[in-house]
């Protein structure tokens, strides 16, 4: 089987799995529960294969918890950010998970222990509340504790039961892609709240790829707004041969979604001290400002959302804000996300952001924003794309490309709206598609109906407006009527008509006269 087959094939079981054991449960309350599943199965058996260090001889799940010493617990804690036990591994629990009557509370015991062995350690942060959202005691998962444990066994051996041959190799990115698989699912399948924590992996990966275009490496990479940690990951999956030098930094508004994130990083084989994912309300405040600047900013942030913005009046002071003189709008905090990331950006990178149109064209503090943005040459592109590429939302989002950097003064505009395929609910980018947007992104040249780059005064001059449809001409699809043709045939056929006409005319005569005559 190939490894494309093998991916089809373990999508196929584990959303099976995924839906046949949540029974009447709503499948997006139960998707903490099979998702932290999937992950205590990884960290399990990433854990078991470090400890046995290759060593056939070696099965870690067989040992006692006895053997353990002080020292090894130590070095596995600073090396792996957390400790399990042999009789704490997944496979010990899954294996007897049917016949156990305190199979929740042993559960809960666990995923506490796991949690607490990085107490006092540097990994502690990255660690603490993982299972926070795993709750055994929950009556989503029954009425009784029988029905919970009944559920939970249920869980564990559909997730025993997905196969992914061998830890090492090419398990790892199977663990990875089973929960991306997931979570794309979940949010598919989530309504409106689905679109804010998973950015499809089509764009996350042309949103990475402007990012981190032509840089041969980047001292890090950030998401001010990282849900699930999807668009970070891209960075990773797609570009293995630059060089990431100090990882992965997010922040999140929301607790689970914060525990998608982190879970997600460890799913892809990214080890604590190569990640740093925080808890927070980004705009209010604000995490990494020490750890600033960053050489690559992806980022979707949530579409017009409220912010306290002006009643604050400490804000207009603070550097993210205050070289624009104005702040983001109270009902719409798209710029405030603009002007974060500006803020944390290098003068060698890129930031790329998904925004919602409206902010590209309307006036008040947005237009001076804008003013800002363009009058100190930070935007380089701005790209519209097509409809229906999200979850939850239909609109025809932009992407923003930022830069300190640029060699000249133009804004580059490109028109992808006619760049989809059409997919069963939602639209999607093909790889093709995102080599066109690429091509073009990187030559800076005007094609026809496709992009523009447009001099600073042009852009001055239409009061700052960004829409692409102001700069780039919609090519027009209409069909092209022959005029001189379109009068032939006309006159051909009134002739015909006028014709047509004399022989009633004619015909009416004669029947009348014949009336007449009888």
């Amino acid at each position: 089987m190939t490894s494309i087959q093998q991916r089809a094939a373990l999508q196929s079981q584990i959303w099976k799995i995924a839906n046949d054991v949540r029974g009447a449960v709503d499948g997006w309350d139960f998707k903490q529960y099979v998702l932290g599943t999937l992950f205590y199965r990884f960290i399990s058996e990433n854990f078991a294969s470090y400890i046995e260090g290759g060593d056939d001889g070696v099965n870690y799940a067989d040992l006692p918890d006895s053997v353990i010493t002080p020292d090894i617990k130590d070095d596995a804690i600073k090396t792996k950010g957390y400790f399990i036990y042999p009789s704490q591994l997944f496979a010990k629990v899954a294996s007897s998970a049917n016949t156990n009557e305190s199979l929740n509370t042993d559960l809960a015991n666990i995923f506490a222990a796991i949690e607490a062995s990085a107490n006092g350690y540097p990994s502690e942060r990255d660690i603490k509340g993982l299972f926070a959202d795993f709750d055994t005691t929950s009556n989503r998962l029954g009425n009784t504790v029988k029905d919970k444990n009944l559920r939970l066994a249920a869980v564990l051996k559909g997730v025993a039961e997905l196969n992914f041959a061998d830890f090492e190799g090419s398990k790892i990115d199977l663990f990875g892609d089973a929960y991306e698989f997931l979570i794309s699912n979940y949010a598919a399948n989530a309504g409106k709240s689905g679109g804010e924590f998973f950015t499809p992996q089509h764009v996350s990966k042309l949103i990475a790829q402007l990012a981190m275009h032509k840089q041969t490496s980047v001292n890090k990479i950030y998401d001010p707004a990282c849900g699930s940690g999807s668009l970070l990951l891209q960075a990773k999956k797609h570009f293995d041969a630059h060089i990431i030098e100090d990882g992965f930094f997010g922040q999140e508004i929301n607790h689970t979604t914060y525990n998608l994130a982190r879970m997600n990083m460890f799913l892809h084989n990214i080890n604590y001290d190569k990640f740093n994912v925080q808890l927070g309300n980004t705009l209010i405040d604000p995490h990494f400002g020490d750890d600033k600047p960053f050489d690559a900013i992806v980022s979707n942030p949530p579409y017009s959302v409220k912010w306290i913005g002006s009643d604050d009046p400490t804000l207009i002071n603070d550097e993210r804000f205050a070289p624009a003189g104005v702040l983001a709008p109270k009902s719409k905090a798209d710029f405030a996300f603009v002007l974060h990331a500006l803020s944390y950006l290098s003068s060698k990178g890129r930031a790329a952001i998904v925004c919602f149109p409206g902010i590209f064209y309307r006036g008040g503090a947005e237009q001076k924003i804008r003013q800002y943005l363009v009058d100190n040459n930070y935007v380089e592109t701005v790209i519209s794309l097509a409809p229906n590429l999200f979850y939850g939302t239909t609109i025809a989002v932009t992407i923003l490309v930022l830069s300190k950097h640029k060699t000249d003064t133009t804004t580059q505009f490109i028109d992808a709206s006619g760049l989809f395929k059409k997919d069963t609910n939602n639209n999607v980018l093909l790889d093709a598609h995102i080599d066109q947007i690429m091509a073009v992104f990187d030559s800076k040249e005007n094609v026809d109906h496709f992009a523009l780059s447009a001099p600073f005064e042009q852009v001055a001059t239409n009061d700052y407006n960004l829409s692409v449809s102001s700069y780039v001409e919609t090519k027009d699809n209409r069909e092209v009527v022959d005029i001189a043709r379109l009068n032939a045939e006309l006159k051909i056929s009134v002739v015909k008509i006028d014709k047509l006409r004399v022989e009633i005319d004619a015909i009416v005569a004669e029947i009348e006269g014949e009336e007449q005559d009888a």
